[in-house]
């Protein structure tokens, strides 16, 4: 069973992100929302344990909350891709469930 995991809030702010990571299964995706894209940012602890992620875990992140939180698609990990709304909506319908990670 493929799952879409959906994480809004930064490591800082909760542990959704290591909780999350400790659960998904290869085969399934990770998508960065709200506060939860500044996880993807190179450098930060967040990063750091996406980019432990096994490498069959799709990594994405809500390009309007990338927009809105100025964080430059450049500055994310290579392995997180920039997504919009419409690709949110396909990741979603694409999957199993979708598991939202609070």
């Amino acid at each position: 069973m493929s799952i879409l995991h959906t994480v809004n809030k930064t490591p800082a702010q909760r542990d959704a992100l290591r909780s999350c990571l400790a659960h998904v299964l290869p085969g399934s995706a990770v998508l960065l929302l709200e506060d939860g894209v500044y996880a993807g940012i190179e450098g930060t602890e967040g990063a750091g344990w996406l980019a432990r992620c096994h490498s069959d875990v799709a990594l994405f992140a809500l390009e309007g909350d990338l927009r809105a939180r100025a964080v430059r698609p450049e500055r994310l990990l290579r392995r997180v891709k920039p997504v919009g709304y419409r690709d949110f909506v396909e990741l979603a319908a694409a999957h199993d469930a979708v598991q939202a990670w609070l």
